[in-house]
């Protein structure tokens, strides 16, 4: 981090995530499973793994179809250099 709190450019974490996470709406949510039989997730920075086991993220920020998890520490780091439109989640209809 430079002395204004932002990533360098030759952060560890920077890995080409601009080409897909550039300008994404992000959602903030309690983690869940993109789909059935997919049991973890993984900050796309930093690598932190989200579950709904002991020990692991329960929270963070995904893009609006869940496939793509940041934690609150990458987002706060991020959030600026990657334009992030911050949403909401939008409560699942009564089965």
């Amino acid at each position: 981090m430079d002395r204004a709190n932002k990533p360098l450019p030759n952060d560890w974490r920077r890995q080409g995530q601009e080409r897909y996470l550039r300008g994404v709406r992000l959602i903030p949510r309690a983690y869940r499973p993109y789909r059935p039989g997919w049991e973890h997730d993984h900050c796309e920075f930093c690598g932190a793994k989200f579950s709904c086991h002991e020990g692991d993220l329960k929270d963070g920020y995904s893009t609006e179809d869940g496939y793509h998890w940041l934690c609150a520490q990458c987002f706060a780091d991020f959030k600026d250099e990657f334009a992030w439109e911050l949403g909401e989640e939008v409560p699942e209809e009564p089965g």
